[in-house]
């Protein structure tokens, strides 16, 4: 993977390095209680989601600690729909 762009509306579109751009939809994780929880501030979501693990993943402390983050199966990214989402345009 190489690069995960968040939305407002609690899906990232993931870069792939096979060119694909997958989007996968988090909201259905973020209940309360989860290790998804904090991801409910939508500030948090957008500003500590980073490529870690080779994956889609939320780097709470800030130090790329992969032990001490939280991430997405990456199994379930290569099964999210490819979308054709552009950096450039924005578009969907």
């Amino acid at each position: 993977m190489l690069q995960a762009v968040p939305s407002d509306d609690y899906k990232v579109f993931a870069y792939m390095n096979d060119g694909s751009i997958r989007c996968i939809d988090i909201a259905p994780l973020i209940k309360a209680e989860t290790v998804f929880e904090r991801l409910a501030d939508t500030d948090v979501f957008k500003s500590r989601l980073t490529v870690i693990n080779d994956t889609v993943g939320w780097d709470f402390e800030g130090n790329r600690n992969p032990y001490k983050c939280i991430d997405i199966d990456p199994e379930s990214i290569f099964e999210a729909p490819v979308v054709c989402e552009s950096l450039i345009t924005g578009g969907h």
